[in-house]
């Protein structure tokens, strides 16, 4: 007997086009849409947020790092009950509320006196989108195509950078007129963005994020939470993601009170990460479609922050130009080990996940995220900032281990006797 010889399946058509800058999924675009909104206003906020509470409200610099911190840790805990809720009721409703009391807290802000009030709205506003941030990332799962889900993620990322980076533009213009009026209303703007990216999500079409089924076994419900294999990917990546931290605190200190490079040196580096990431993350993700390719993605993102590590080591004792441009060199081999470490981060996130319980896992995986922006600006300070080359050699051995380490993890979590029904 005969069989006829399969027949490939058709290549994925592109998610976007013009080197990523538009979406050609209609479906994709609303979700650029919101995703400019929510971020455009998550950027106005960012820059302003301390020196409201301190110079506005007058609060002490301490009390409120102290605050961000405890409100921070509520947030890591809020991850996955949410994801539980969206795994059960849907992500867009789920989604809903969380942006809807977001920007209701962030309009209590302006509004607050004490220490106390400070204190209870920052741990509403923590944990509500801090559990925002899994179900969005279900949502993705749900409604984009598992062959152009990463390309999209991409595209998201970028679309996020775009949007912060013009809202963080007319938060430093509040900056500059340093007034409570300034503040308040960026703040204010900001809860409308949540609104308005609330509504969008609302309004997206029926099959987006629906509800899931529920014939979804017991086990499976919260099975992310004890899927140890998950557990140490997780691990892996959230080791991986302590690159952000390094740039957004880690860099600046080191610059300042380490090398005779400009002190604007901090704001470039920034500002050359932000245009790169927006011009290849999603070029680099194309490339990403399954596990053993996010798992190189990976590995290569942990090679690639060692000379990094060496080279923002090695701008202390150079003049200001040889240190400024060893600097630069090692923010593009960074912006390079970023990029692929996201595009891998979305694909083990995703692939590995339980698609019966995406809202769980993808609130384990985001709460990993969380805990390694809340440990970056501690750990680089304790390293890299307080004993110099010694402490960014434990970085880079940090990065590259965590890095080697993710391809073990992932066979192991592929194991099905690991992940029983």
């Amino acid at each position: 007997m005969t069989t006829s010889p399969p027949v490939a399946a058709p290549a994925a058509a592109p998610a976007t086009r013009l080197g990523g800058l538009l979406p050609t999924d209609p479906l994709l675009l609303r979700l650029s849409l919101f995703t400019l909104l929510n971020a455009f206003g998550r950027g106005l906020f960012f820059p302003v947020s301390v020196l409201y509470f301190t110079r506005v409200i007058g609060l002490g610099a301490t009390s409120v790092g102290v605050g961000l911190t405890i409100a921070g840790l509520f947030g890591l805990a809020a991850g996955v009950p949410a994801g539980r809720a969206s795994d059960r009721w849907g992500r867009r409703p789920v989604l809903t509320a969380l942006w809807t009391g977001c920007g209701l807290t962030l309009a209590a802000y302006t509004v607050i006196g004490s220490y106390a009030a400070f204190l209870a709205t920052a741990i509403a506003y923590a944990a509500l989108s801090q559990a925002s941030m899994g179900v969005r990332n279900a949502l993705y799962a749900d409604v984009l195509p598992p062959a152009t889900r990463v390309e999209g993620r991409a595209h998201l990322r970028m679309v996020t950078n775009v949007g912060m980076g013009v809202g963080g533009g007319f938060g430093a213009l509040a900056l500059q007129w340093d007034s409570r009026a300034g503040y308040t209303t960026l703040i204010l703007l900001d809860a409308v963005a949540f609104a308005g990216s609330a509504l969008m999500v609302l309004r997206l079409p029926g099959t987006a994020g629906r509800r899931p089924a529920e014939d979804t076994p017991a086990g499976s419900r919260w099975r992310a939470v004890r899927d140890l294999p998950f557990l140490a990917v997780t691990c892996c990546n959230a080791v991986l993601a302590l690159q952000y931290g390094l740039l957004e605190v880690g860099l600046p200190l080191w610059i300042v009170e380490h090398t005779d490079a400009p002190r604007w040196s901090a704001a470039l580096l920034m500002i050359l990460n932000c245009v790169l990431v927006a011009l290849l993350q999603v070029r680099a993700t194309r490339g990403v479609t399954d596990l053993a390719r996010a798992v190189r993605a990976m590995r290569r993102s942990g090679l690639l922050l060692v000379p990094a590590c060496a080279a923002f080591a090695a701008a202390a004792g150079l003049g200001p130009a040889a240190a400024l441009a060893v600097l630069v060199a090692g923010a593009v081999l960074q912006v390079f080990a970023e990029i692929l470490s996201a595009a891998g981060g979305w694909t083990v996130g995703y692939g590995l996940a339980d698609a019966r319980a995406q809202g769980v896992y993808q609130g384990v995986f985001n709460s990993g995220q969380a805990a390694a922006t809340m440990a970056a600006p501690a750990l680089v300070t304790v390293t890299a900032i307080e004993h110099g080359p010694v402490g960014w050699t434990v970085l880079a051995v940090l990065f590259v281990g965590a890095g080697l380490a993710t391809g073990p993890a992932v066979r192991l979590a592929r194991r099905d006797d690991w992940r029983g029904e």
